[in-house]
């Protein structure tokens, strides 16, 4: 009969706790999930002593008793530190535990030694093995022990209930119950009834008050369900890396957003791949300035594609954030927002307003064409302290036109309209970094020293600086983006040898790949203080003879086609 109770009992327990891992959530307090472990454990301690024939095996099954017995009171009053938001230094926690643990190997030498138990028989009454034991003093400083656990519990609920706002009253009676409970079936269980230990019907107790705990509890932490419930009504993604740029991870939406995450392998580095770039860019925005009010950009998802509709495209706000580990910053976090009700709302208004549409349209225009003069003529006016490239921004840009008109041509490399038009904007803007050179070094007439040579390879990164600071509060996200890529590296080398970050091969934006070829072939055949002009079928020979080293070799085919341009062009200034 008492080997029925107890498996029964365990049944139960066992099901109690696959209730607890049904309900589980990420958020739960993870002291409740070892006491969801160590009750099912203790219960089957006990089914074993009932069914035990010898003195070994019952021995072996008490100790398995106190596993629970030894473990469970310490992470009842660690939950009740938790779930009344007290927190208790780590060393205070590793002292609780180091007790425990203590107590439990004395508990070992039942058995063996007469540290916890003096002497242990066994009888049968009734069908059932009773263990005859005369404790010893460990065992006594067991009972000790969980008094002052029971006691620490107990005085937090009290501190609690009048001190701490915040702690729900509910759930704070809610934890009266385990504690006590399982305190007194500690010291009287066996009283009531012979040769069964009610403390297992404490357990159970314990484990359904828990479940109304665990299920109670996760409504009044604001900040993870208020997450967890915009995260699913509201589509928000999230992508998350490290201060070196390595990819952590992301959720579902982020990844629908970002196709090319599918691909990424986690600790990968982020950002040279062209899809990535942008979010590259975002966030070493965020780096940089971490505090402007300007971290937030729009992404655009075309639907429309496939169902013939602007008004199936989505709209997300994206922002960049530090991603915190408690209250350490760890890296960052990129957050998608679904801002597509707005833009429509807004776009609906503006259906109402034509005339002003068109009015704001024509003055945007106006400002963008100034903004572009602005633009040429600070390139120009930078062209103009440096004796030796005259006319270099007018025929560097020609060339990039030329270019780009043959890949257009050509169909494989399939570029958009804005890219093409972007680069050709962008080409001016390549040397606006010489701005920040010394007249010295910009005006010397003659080749430069090796120390003269590293000053004026600081160009490539300062003009990609200049240009983030010109067009920081652009519209146009991705011609800046465009434009400081090709500032920053178009004096990169598809072998890697390049500056100012060496970057090689695809690493190469192609929008810099392009500006490279156009930028060397004007310094081929033009004069410079330093040397004469060279012939075409020189610089040709230079220019074929640095595919696959200076040059992406896919671009090979695409120079040879436009050469003849090329050269009509330059004849003609």
């Amino acid at each position: 009969m008492t080997s029925i109770f107890y498996i029964i009992v365990l049944i139960v327990s066992l099901l109690l706790s696959a209730a607890y891992v049904y309900i589980w959530h990420k958020h739960f307090d993870v002291n409740l999930t070892i006491i969801f472990t160590l009750v099912p454990v203790a219960c089957l301690g006990y089914a074993l002593i009932s069914l035990s024939k010898t003195l070994e095996g019952a021995l072996t099954s008490t100790k398995i008793v106190y596993i629970g017995g030894s473990f469970l009171q310490l992470f009842i009053a660690l939950s009740i530190f938790n779930l009344c938001k007290i927190d208790l230094h780590k060393w205070v926690r590793t002292l609780m535990f180091a007790v425990s643990t203590l107590v439990y190997i004395f508990v070992l030498t039942i058995g063996y030694k007469p540290y916890f138990y003096k002497s242990v028989t066994m009888d049968i009454v009734n069908g059932t093995p009773v263990l005859i034991k005369e404790y010893g003093v460990l065992h006594t400083v067991y009972y000790v022990i969980l008094c002052l656990f029971f006691l620490a519990g107990i005085v937090t609920i009290i501190y609690s209930w009048f001190r701490k706002k915040d702690v729900p009253r509910r759930i704070l009676l809610l934890l009266v119950i385990p504690n006590v409970i399982c305190l007194i079936s500690y010291f009287i269980g066996k009283k009531i009834v012979s040769n069964m230990d009610l403390l297992v019907i404490g357990y159970l107790i314990a484990q359904v008050t828990y479940l109304l705990i665990a299920y109670r509890m996760n409504l009044y932490d604001v900040g993870n369900t208020a997450i967890d419930s915009m995260v699913h009504e509201k589509g928000i993604g999230y992508i998350s890396f490290d201060f070196k740029y390595r990819y952590l991870g992301s959720n579902e939406v982020a990844r629908r957003l970002v196709p090319e995450l599918n691909d990424i392998a986690v600790d990968e580095t982020f950002g040279y791949k062209p899809a990535e770039r942008k979010i590259r860019h975002f966030l070493e925005d965020f780096k940089s300035d971490p505090d402007s009010k300007s971290n937030a950009y729009t992404l655009t998802v075309h639907d429309h594609d496939v169902h013939g509709s602007h008004d199936d495209d989505r709209y997300y706000n994206v922002t960049v954030s530090y991603l915190y580990d408690g209250n350490r910053k760890r890296g960052y976090l990129v957050t998608f927002t679904d801002d597509t009700e707005n833009k429509r709302y807004i776009r609906l208004l503006d259906n109402y307003n034509e005339d002003l549409q068109r009015e704001v349209r024509q003055k945007t225009e106006h400002i963008i064409q100034m903004h572009d003069n602005l633009i040429m003529s600070l390139a120009v006016m930078v062209e103009s302290r440096d004796n030796s490239t005259g006319g270099h921004i007018r025929r560097t840009s020609e060339g990039v036109r030329i270019l780009v008109d043959e890949i257009l041509k050509d169909g494989e490399l399939k570029l958009s309209d804005s890219f093409c038009r972007n680069i050709i904007k962008a080409a001016p803007m390549h040397d606006l970094g010489k701005i920040a050179v010394d007249d010295v070094i910009l005006r010397k007439p003659g080749r430069f020293e090796p120390e003269e040579y590293e000053k004026m390879k600081m160009h490539a990164a300062e003009g990609a600086r200049v240009i983030h600071e010109i067009l920081k509060n652009t519209d146009d996200e991705d011609f800046k983006v465009l434009a400081e890529n090709v500032a920053h590296y178009h004096h990169e080398r598809w072998d890697g040898s390049g500056y100012p970050d060496r970057l090689k091969g695809e690493e190469i934006p192609l929008e810099a790949r392009i500006m490279a070829i156009a930028d060397v072939y004007d310094a081929l055949v033009s004069k410079r203080i330093y040397k004469e002009a060279y012939d075409y079928e020189k610089a040709n020979r230079i220019i074929l003879e640095g595919m696959g080293t200076q040059f992406d070799p896919a671009l090979k085919h695409i120079y040879e086609n436009a050469r003849p341009r090329l050269e009509e062009y330059y004849k003609s200034v």
